[in-house]
C-alpha cells in the first residue's frame, strides 16, 4: 500500500513540476530552467544528505557497471523532454504520452533483463493494458 501512495505521490509530483518548469521557461528559457532544477535538487540532496545518515560519497566510486551514474543526465534531459511537451501539448496530453512511455519501456526493460533488473516473462495481458493506455490517449486527445 506504502508503494502504491508514493507511486501516486510522485505521478502528482511530476505533473505539478512540469507545469512549475514550463512557466519558468517561459520567462527565463529551456536551458536555465532546466539548471534551475538541477541545482535546487542537487541543493535539496545535499540538506537532505546532511540530515538522513551521510552514507559515503566515495561509495560512488564502487558503482558498476559505470553507466549507472549517468541517472543525472538523464534528469536534465527528463526535464528538457518534460518542459518542451508540456510546453506544446498542455499538461494533462503531456502526462498521457509520458506515462504510456514510461509503461512500454519499463516492460521492455522488464521482459529482456536490462540493465541488472530480473528478467520477467512475456505476458500478452500486459500488452493489451498498454494498448488500452495508447487507445485512450486517442480517445483523451478528441
Amino acid at each position: 500500500m506504502w508503494g502504491i501512495l508514493i507511486a501516486l505521490l510522485s505521478g502528482a509530483l511530476m505533473s505539478i513540476q512540469g507545469v512549475f518548469n514550463t512557466q519558468v521557461t517561459e520567462q527565463t528559457g529551456i536551458w536555465v530552467s532546466a539548471g534551475w532544477v538541477q541545482l535546487t535538487a542537487f541543493l535539496t540532496c545535499v540538506v537532505l544528505w546532511l540530515f538522513t545518515g551521510r552514507q559515503q560519497i566515495s561509495g560512488l566510486m564502487q558503482v558498476q557497471p559505470w553507466y549507472m551514474l549517468t541517472g543525472g543526465v538523464i534528469g536534465a534531459f527528463i526535464t528538457y523532454t518534460v518542459i518542451k511537451s508540456v510546453g506544446s501539448l498542455g499538461p494533462a496530453r503531456s502526462a498521457l504520452l509520458i506515462v504510456v512511455a514510461q509503461i512500454i519501456v519499463a516492460y521492455l526493460i522488464e521482459v529482456f533483463g536490462l540493465f541488472g533488473v530480473e528478467k520477467a516473462g512475456f505476458e500478452w495481458q500486459k500488452v493489451i493494458g498498454a494498448l488500452v493506455a495508447i487507445t485512450g490517449i486517442v480517445i483523451f486527445r478528441y
